[in-house]
C-alpha cells in the first residue's frame, strides 16, 4: 500500500513543536550581539524544580534560564521572554555571589521587570506580549520599589515578568563546581553594548560593510563628505547634518547635471553617473554646502532667482579657489575680476547682460539654478534651519581658526561673522518701527486742574496732568488690511495682535482701520484693545488696496503725519503710498513691487 509523503512512518519520531519554536526564539536572541555576548545557559528539563509552572522563563543568578519544557509559544514570544531574562542579568538584578541571599520582595521584583520592559520598548527583540502596559513610569529600580512599597504596586505592573504569577528572578549561591570567580553579568553586558555601538559606528562610517561583514568601498562623493567631517572643521559641522542623495533616476527627472542643494531639506542631490575624482567632489560638495549655510535661497528677495544663483556661484567658486578646497571641475563659473564682491554686488553687475547670463550653467546645468526650493524626495521632519546652518558654520569657523587650517577669504569671513548676529524677529522690528514713527501722547500740566495726588497737603498748590484732545488726535496710525479670499487667518491674528499690543504699550488711544478687498470699507477709529479682539472683517473678494490708501490720504480727520501699516499676503495691486508706511506680509511671500518702506515678514 502506497504512503503519501505527508504521512509519518511507524518508527519516525513525533515532532516537538514547542522545542522547535523555542529553538527559533533562541536563534533570534543569539542574533543580537549584545545579548549573545552574555554567557547565559538554558535548562529545559521536565524535572527542573526552578522552571515556572505558569510562565515561560525564570532566570537565576548563576546565569541559567529555566524554561518551561512543554509550553507552546511563538518564536517571537520566546525571543522576548528570553531577552527579558538575559537583561535581568545585564542590569545586575540577579548578581552572582557564592553565598545565600534573601530573595527580593514582590515590589522589587515588579520594579525590576518594569525597568527591563521599558528598556525593551527601545531595544526591541521579538514581540512584546499584548497584555503588558504600553508605558512605564520613570525612575530606576530602587526608586520604583521604594515608591511602590509606600503606595502599593499598581495592578498593571504586578505581573509584567516572564514567569506568570511567580517571581522570574532567583538568587542562588554560585556553583563552586563550575570553578573560578563568580561572573559579573552587568560588566559583560556593558562591554557587549560598547562593542555593538562601536561596530554600528564603523558601519555608518563605511569602515565595515555590515554588522558582520568586512570593509566596504565608499563612493567618491561619500568619501568627499567624510573628508569634511574628519579633516575640514569649517564645513564639518554642516557636512555632519547634510544627507547625500545619489539617485540617477531622480537626477535625470530633475535635470541635475552634477549636483544641487535644498537647504530646507538638508539634502544635496548628486548625479552618480557623473565621473569626477575625489578632489572635484570635494569642491562640488563645499560649493553646495556654502549655498545652504549662507542661505542664498532666502537672500534672493525680489531679484531673479536664477541670476542670483549665478552671482552666488561666482562668489563661492572664487572663495573655494582661494581656500584651495578640492579642484574646480571644468565649466564652472569663475572670474578673478569679481573677487571680494558680495553676491548682491555681483548680481548688480551681471544683470546688465541678461542674454549672455541666461546661457551660463550652474552645477545643475545650463539655464537652471542649483539652489532648490523644495525637497525632491518624500517630506521629512524640519528643524530651525537658520539656527542649524548658522551654528554649524560658526562652530566650524572657530575650529578652523583654533587649528590654523589655512587661509580664508575676507568676504567669506565677513559673511560668517554676520551670521553670528542673526536679524531681529519681525515683531521686535515692528516694535522699533512703532517707537520711531508712532508718537506717544505727551501730557500737559496746568494749575487749572489741580493734582489729586497731594491730598495730604492741600495747602500746597500743584499742577495736574492730563492729555488735551489735540494731543490724543495727533498720536494715531492707520491700518490698511487685506481681507481678500487668499488672506490667511493666522497671519491676520498675529499681525493684529502685535499691532494692538505695541500701540497699547505706547498709550495710543485709537487707530484708523480700513478693510480692503474689491472695495475699501472704512471702520473708522477703533480702540487699540479692540483691533485684535472685536474686528469684524468685511468682504472676501479680490485684492485692491490702493483705494483704501487713497481714502486715508484724503481723510480730513486723519493726521497728515500719521504712518500707515499695510497687512497683505502679497497678492495685491501695485501700491503708491505718499507718507511713512510699512508692510506686514507672510514669511516667504513677495510684494509685486519694490517696497519703499520696511517689510516685516510674519512667521
Amino acid at each position: 500500500m502506497s504512503r503519501t509523503p505527508t504521512s509519518r512512518g511507524k518508527g519516525q519520531p513525533k515532532k516537538d513543536l514547542a522545542a522547535e519554536a523555542f529553538a527559533e526564539g533562541m536563534r533570534l536572541v543569539r542574533a543580537n550581539r549584545a545579548l549573545a555576548a552574555i554567557g547565559f545557559s538554558t535548562c529545559r528539563q521536565e524535572d527542573c524544580p526552578d522552571s515556572p509552572r505558569d510562565g515561560l522563563v525564570r532566570v537565576d543568578s548563576n546565569g541559567v534560564l529555566h524554561v518551561h519544557p512543554t509550553r507552546r509559544a511563538e518564536p517571537v514570544e520566546w525571543a522576548w521572554a528570553v531577552a527579558h531574562a538575559v537583561i535581568h542579568l545585564g542590569f545586575g538584578h540577579v548578581p552572582a555571589a557564592p553565598k545565600t541571599r534573601e530573595q527580593p520582595d514582590r515590589h522589587a521584583l515588579a520594579a525590576r521587570c518594569a525597568v527591563v520592559n521599558r528598556f525593551l520598548l527601545g531595544f526591541p527583540i521579538g514581540l512584546t506580549p499584548e497584555d503588558l502596559p504600553p508605558t512605564y513610569p520613570d525612575g530606576d529600580e530602587e526608586q520604583l520599589a521604594a515608591r511602590w512599597r509606600r503606595d502599593g504596586t499598581p495592578a498593571p505592573y504586578e505581573r509584567c515578568g516572564t514567569a506568570g504569577g511567580e517571581p522570574d528572578q532567583l538568587l542562588v549561591p554560585w556553583d563552586t563546581w563550575k570553578g573560578g570567580r563568580a561572573p559579573d553579568w552587568q560588566l559583560e553586558f556593558a562591554h557587549a553594548l560598547t562593542r555593538t555601538v562601536a561596530t554600528a559606528m564603523d558601519v555608518a562610517g563605511g569602515r565595515r560593510g555590515s554588522m558582520r561583514g568586512g570593509p566596504t568601498r565608499l563612493q567618491p562623493w561619500e568619501r568627499a563628505l567624510s573628508w569634511f567631517i574628519s579633516s575640514y572643521p569649517l564645513l564639518g559641522g554642516i557636512a555632519a547634518g547634510i544627507t547625500l542623495v545619489a539617485d540617477a533616476e531622480l537626477a535625470r527627472a530633475h535635470d541635475i547635471s552634477v549636483a544641487a542643494v535644498n537647504a530646507e531639506a538638508g539634502e544635496i542631490y548628486v548625479n552618480p553617473l557623473r565621473q569626477l575624482d575625489d578632489e572635484e567632489w570635494r569642491f562640488v560638495l563645499a560649493h553646495e554646502m556654502l549655498h545652504a549655510a549662507l542661505r542664498h535661497g532666502d537672500r534672493c528677495g525680489p531679484r531673479d532667482p536664477y541670476l542670483f544663483n549665478i552671482a552666488a556661484d561666482y562668489v563661492i567658486n572664487g572663495w573655494l579657489c582661494e581656500m584651495q578646497v578640492g579642484t574646480m571641475p571644468e565649466g564652472l563659473l569663475y572670474d578673478a575680476e569679481l573677487k571680494d564682491l558680495s553676491a548682491e554686488e555681483v548680481y548688480d553687475r551681471i544683470a546688465k547682460d541678461l542674454r549672455r547670463m541666461r546661457r551660463l550653467s550652474t552645477l545643475r546645468g545650463k539655464g537652471a539654478g542649483d539652489i532648490l526650493g523644495a525637497p525632491l524626495g518624500s517630506p521629512r521632519d524640519y528643524v530651525d534651519l537658520d539656527e542649524l546652518y548658522r551654528r554649524g558654520l560658526s562652530h566650524g569657523f572657530d575650529l578652523h581658526q583654533q587649528l590654523e587650517r589655512g587661509y580664508l577669504p575676507g568676504g567669506l569671513v565677513e559673511e560668517i561673522r554676520a551670521l553670528e548676529h542673526p536679524p531681529l524677529p519681525w515683531d521686535a522690528r515692528l516694535a522699533r518701527w512703532f517707537d520711531e514713527f508712532v508718537p506717544r501722547p505727551e501730557p500737559v500740566r496746568t494749575y487749572a486742574r489741580p493734582s489729586r495726588r497731594q491730598a495730604s497737603t492741600p495747602d500746597i498748590p500743584r499742577a495736574g496732568r492730563y492729555f488735551p484732545p489735540e494731543e490724543i488726535a495727533r498720536c494715531t496710525f492707520g491700518v490698511v488690511l487685506d481681507t481678500s479670499g487668499s488672506m490667511d487667518r493666522t497671519l491676520l491674528g498675529k499681525a493684529l495682535g502685535a499691532i494692538a499690543s505695541y500701540a497699547e504699550a505706547r498709550d495710543v488711544p485709537a487707530a484708523r482701520v480700513v478693510f480692503c478687498d474689491a472695495a475699501p470699507h472704512d471702520a473708522g477709529y477703533l480702540p487699540v484693545t479692540e483691533i485684535a479682539g472685536r474686528v469684524r472683517v468685511h468682504g472676501r473678494g479680490g485684492t485692491v488696496l490702493q483705494p483704501g490708501i487713497d481714502l486715508l490720504h484724503r481723510a480730513d480727520d486723519f493726521p497728515p503725519g500719521a504712518p500707515l501699516l499695510v497687512i497683505t499676503d502679497g497678492w495685491c495691486d501695485v501700491l503708491r503710498v505718499r507718507r511713512e508706511h510699512a508692510y506686514l506680509i507672510p514669511q516667504g511671500a513677495r510684494l509685486p513691487f519694490t517696497a519703499r518702506g520696511p517689510v516685516f515678514r510674519v512667521r
